[in-house]
């Protein structure tokens, strides 16, 4: 039997938001739109959903007077990341 995925990162760019931020303290939002090559407002949405889940905690502040938002994964988005890994995997051994 296969396990289920998490339909929240069972999308192609909230997994690689969330692939990026396993390897940062944390990332900011231009950091993010150059590694997905995604555009504004998509990874601004994605951003929001993965924020909502509990997935990531978002910090809005400013940079010489420019908006400047940091992303970064919280406990739950880890076990949710190392848990979806796990059940991918399992496809990948049928």
């Amino acid at each position: 039997m296969f396990k289920e995925l998490d339909p929240i990162l069972h999308s192609q760019l909230r997994l690689s938001i969330m692939s990026l931020l396993m390897s940062v303290e944390s990332g900011e939002f231009s950091w993010l739109l150059e590694k997905t090559d995604s555009t504004r407002g998509n990874l601004s949405v994605q951003i929001s959903k993965l924020k909502d889940a509990g997935f990531i905690k978002v910090k809005k502040s400013f940079r010489n007077n420019y908006p400047l938002t940091t992303c970064r994964i919280t406990k739950k988005g880890i076990d949710a990341f190392e848990k979806y890994v796990e059940a991918i995997s399992s496809y990948l051994k049928h």
